[in-house]
This record gives C-alpha cells, sequence and structure tokens, in this order.
C-alpha cells in the first residue's frame, strides 16, 4: 500500500483539530449527501456493534481453520465452513441469503530457476522466484543482459527498467533480459524484451522497503502475444544476476477450482439505490487469516446482525457480500460484478470495502477517494463523498486518519472498474509504520502494522481488540449513513476517476 508523507501527517493532524464536531457535515467538492443522511443518529448502532462481538465471530473462524488444517482458504474445507458460519448466521437474522458459486483457475508452479555461470546455484521457489501468472512455458539458458537497471536502488520507486523500446538498445538477441520492477506493467515489459529477441525475462523488485520479497502471484494476464518464459525474483536474488548463465524453466499446471460468494441483504429499501458492504472470507493457504480478512468479515457480518437485532428498516437496501478467492486475485468479487447487467450495476449505489480492521500495529486509513493525497488516483465520482464520510467520523471522535490508495490490492477492485463509487477503511498490512505515524496511531514505529501478515501467525492472538472497536465503529457509521440518505452519492458533480487504470494490483497479484 502507498505510504503518506510526514507532512501530510502533521497537516491532517491540524485539519482534524479542526473538523466539525458532526460526523459527516461536509461534502467534497462535486459530491452531496442530503442534510438528513448527513446527520443521521448512528450511535445506537454504534454501541451495538463492538470489539467483543466482532471477536466472537473471529473465535468462530479461527475455530474453523484450526479444524482445518490451520487455514480458511478459498476452495478448502476451512473456507466451506467458514461460509456456512455466515449463511447460517445471516439467515437467521432474517437476510435474503445466496451463494453465488464460481470456478476460477490455478496454476500450481513448477518451475526452476538456476544459475551456472560463474557459480552454480539454485533458486528457491516460492521464497526466491514464482513463475509470472500467464507467462508461456518453456526453457531458455543463456547469459543474462541488465535492461536500464538502477542499482543501487533510489530511495523511492522510480525505475522504468523496459518499460520503454529505446531500453533495449544494444541488448543481444538470445539473451535473457534481466529487468527491474517499476513505472510500467509487466506484460509492456515482457513484450518489449520479447520484441529485442530475449530468449526469456527476469523481472526482479525495485529494492526500496516494501520492495524486496517476491510478490505472491505477479500477473500479466491472459496476453495471447507473449511468447517467452518470464519469472520475478527478489531483489537479493535477481539484482545478482547481471552477466550470470542462468536457465529459466517456466512450467505449470493449470487446475479448475470452485468457490462461493456470500451475499445478503435487507428485505427492505430501494433497490435502485443499494449499498454494497464488502469483506473477503478467504484466508492464504498458509494461515487462518484472522486479521487478513476475518476481521473484515466478522466486522460487516456483526453489524449486519445488529441492524437486524435493532430492527432498522433502510431507506436504501444494504446487501453485505463476503467475497470468496481474494487472495488469489479478486476473483469473487470480479466474478459477482461481472454477473451483473448494466441495470444491476446502475442500482448499486456505491460499493463500501473493509479488508483488514484489525492489524495488531494499526493505523487508521480511509481509501482516497478524490485522489488528492495519493497517485494512483480518484475513484469514480461520489467516491469522495464516502472518504468525507469515514474522515469526518473519524475527526468528530477526536481520531485521525490517513489516505490510503486505491492501489487495487482488494475487492473495491472490479467495483471501481465497472465506475461505481467506492471507499472504506484499512489497518495496515506488511508496510512499516513510520515514526510520524506511531505518534499520531501510538503502536510500535519501524514495526509492520501487521508482522503476521500472510503468516501462520495471523491467529485470533494478532488481532488488536481496540482497533477493532474503533473501526467497527466507524464502518457502521458509514453503512448506515449510506442505508439511509435520501441523496445520491455522487451528487452532480463530474469526476474522472483514474484510479482504475492507474491500480499496480489485482488483489495481492502485482501487474507493475
Amino acid at each position: 500500500m502507498s505510504r503518506f508523507p510526514i507532512v501530510a501527517v502533521l497537516t491532517l493532524l491540524l485539519a482534524a483539530c479542526s473538523a466539525s464536531d458532526a460526523p459527516g457535515t461536509q461534502a467534497t467538492s462535486g459530491d452531496s449527501l442530503s442534510a438528513q443522511a448527513v446527520g443521521a443518529d448512528t450511535s445506537v448502532l454504534r454501541s451495538a456493534v463492538n470489539a467483543p462481538g466482532i471477536q466472537q465471530h473471529l473465535a468462530a473462524f479461527q475455530g474453523i481453520a484450526s479444524a482445518n488444517g490451520g487455514t480458511r482458504a478459498a476452495s478448502t474445507p476451512g473456507y466451506d465452513a467458514s461460509v456456512a458460519y455466515v449463511q447460517q448466521k445471516l439467515t437467521a437474522a432474517g437476510y435474503q441469503v445466496s451463494l453465488q458459486t464460481f470456478t476460477y483457475p490455478v496454476f500450481v508452479d513448477l518451475s526452476t530457476l538456476a544459475q551456472t555461470a560463474p557459480i552454480a546455484r539454485t533458486f528457491t521457489p516460492g521464497s526466491e522466484f514464482v513463475s509470472i501468472q500467464y507467462s508461456p512455458e518453456g526453457s531458455a539458458t543463456a547469459a543474462v543482459q541488465g535492461v536500464d537497471l538502477v542499482l543501487p536502488p533510489s530511495p523511492t520507486p522510480t525505475s522504468s527498467s523496459g518499460c520503454e523500446a529505446a531500453d533495449f538498445a544494444g541488448f543481444v538477441p538470445g539473451q535473457i533480459a534481466l529487468i527491474q520492477r517499476g513505472t510500467c506493467t509487466f506484460e509492456i515489459k515482457i513484450l518489449n524484451a520479447q520484441a529485442a529477441g530475449a530468449s526469456a525475462v527476469i523481472i526482479f523488485n525495485e529494492g526500496q522497503p516494501g520492495r524486496t520479497d517476491i510478490d505472491l502471484t505477479p500477473v500479466v494476464g491472459e496476453v495471447n502475444a507473449l511468447t517467452i518464459p518470464a519469472v520475478f525474483t527478489s531483489f537479493a536474488a535477481g539484482s545478482t544476476l547481471n552477466g550470470a548463465t542462468v536457465t529459466v524453466n517456466v512450467d505449470t499446471e493449470e487446475q479448475t477450482r470452485t468457490s462461493q460468494n456470500v451475499i445478503a441483504q435487507t428485505r427492505t429499501g430501494r433497490s435502485d439505490r443499494v449499498v454494497v458492504v464488502g469483506a473477503h472470507l478467504d484466508s492464504v493457504d498458509g494461515g487462518p487469516g484472522i486479521n487478513d480478512n476475518g476481521s473484515g468479515s466478522a466486522a460487516i457480518l456483526e453489524i449486519a446482525l445488529q441492524m437486524a437485532n435493532l430492527g432498522i428498516q433502510p431507506r436504501n437496501q444494504v446487501r453485505f457480500a463476503f467475497w470468496g478467492a481474494e487472495e488469489l486475485g479478486l476473483i469473487g468479487s470480479e466474478r459477482y460484478v461481472a454477473s451483473l447487467s448494466t441495470r444491476q450495476k446502475k442500482d448499486i449505489a456505491l460499493n463500501l470495502n473493509f479488508d483488514m480492521v484489525g492489524s495488531p500495529n494499526y493505523a487508521r486509513f480511509v481509501y482516497d477517494g478524490d485522489g488528492n493525497a495519493t497517485p494512483e488516483g480518484a475513484g469514480p465520482n461520489g467516491s469522495g463523498t464516502i472518504e468525507n464520510v469515514l474522515t469526518s467520523y473519524f475527526a468528530a471522535q477526536g481520531l485521525a486518519s490517513l489516505p490510503t490508495a486505491f492501489s487495487g490490492r482488494s475487492d473495491y477492485g472490479p467495483f471501481i472498474e465497472a465506475g461505481i463509487p467506492a471507499g472504506g477503511l484499512f489497518t495496515g498490512a506488511e508496510g512499516i509504520k513510520s515514526a510520524a505515524e506511531a505518534q499520531v496511531f501510538g503502536g510500535t514505529a519501524g514495526v509492520a502494522y501487521d508482522p503476521c501478515y500472510h503468516e501462520a501467525c495471523d491467529t485470533l492472538a494478532n488481532v488488536n481488540a481496540q482497533a477493532l472497536d474503533e473501526m467497527g465503529d466507524a464502518a457502521a457509521h458509514a453503512v448506515l449513513t449510506f442505508a439511509q440518505t435520501t441523496s445520491a452519492v455522487n451528487g452532480t458533480g463530474q469526476a474522472s476517476g483514474t484510479a482504475a487504470a492507474n491500480m499496480s494490483f489485482r488483489g495481492n497479484n502485482a501487474v507493475r
């Protein structure tokens, strides 16, 4: 996720101190909400949604994972049991519940990467390298030639290695292109290398903090024009290969798997102004996923149950969605949006996304809907309103918050691509908390927001109860505010919404 400059931290602190005492009293330029909705009293729902209630669901998810090999990954018994738990709770509460079943391809990576000269060395799959998803299969043994490398790396991501055909001036056909991550998509880099006559491509991570390890599933998409094998390596592995002789062998086995989304909606409310509240329900293969993303799933489940328990009749229909296979590339949410007709997409007023809201070394991040603080750009028109409702709520509670980018790492991605306003909350993943952020939010500087991100230690003990309480209340406030508004979220303003074109990820699958 994008980090935020220290100067902006101080600016936001000053803004928080001068903010209105009433939640959601301002609207961003071009966006609007009715005074009735902005002033909606969400205190009763917020009182009902608390950390102990959310933790009960997390304990259930932990029990499910412990009984099923320590994981709740998509298409595993642990995920199926998580689906059954959520479905049972929502059905008992009176929601209209359906399961959306979908299939998806999984690539079992059998690839190898080995240096044969000047010394022999075999690289470890899954930690030092992975094949790039949808890379053609094939093998090449040749000398490695660096392409416009920036070594040592610059302090901030600036590499454009392989992004221009001119970068390959002097490239020797038949050699293996060594390309640094950055600026443009992997697809562009590989196609340029292919045009220059490369026999294979090695893309290595750029080298700045947070950009040193391999990405779990780098992806180029299904590009028929690609003909040469390509792998992605860590900075440590790839940065040493210039001039070496290497064998790149891409060998994958495709399997088809099945998973499900859980969709539950209120029985009342306008069906032409639907509020979709989403969180992914699956974990990674290697852990129970209690913070990522049991926390978001448990939070929206508790909000749904408490809305039913309090007898809240929303003016606009609320649709709670628990997405499957997010960790494999936003597959569940993508399949859902793709299944909608044009009319059904227009009937969705907005998407609220909650992915990791209990990080142990947490910060309060709000997705930057208007794009004024992050390079990826604004979401579709109306996303600024969502950001404003959340930041104004935090300010009214005397709690600072910071913007985070629409980078494509969570399930808002398919909604943004469909032109649907989006927003939500995030408490941090593998990124490192800065000293300035520690002053604002507490916790420990120099340590990841979630040191157990995508690890087996992402258990019930990995979740911060205070974060759950604060973020759960903010989520409840946003859900009810938009459930009760009488105005269109996107108002009458015009906005370009550039985030869809600039997102760097599809889930955890890096694309640039």
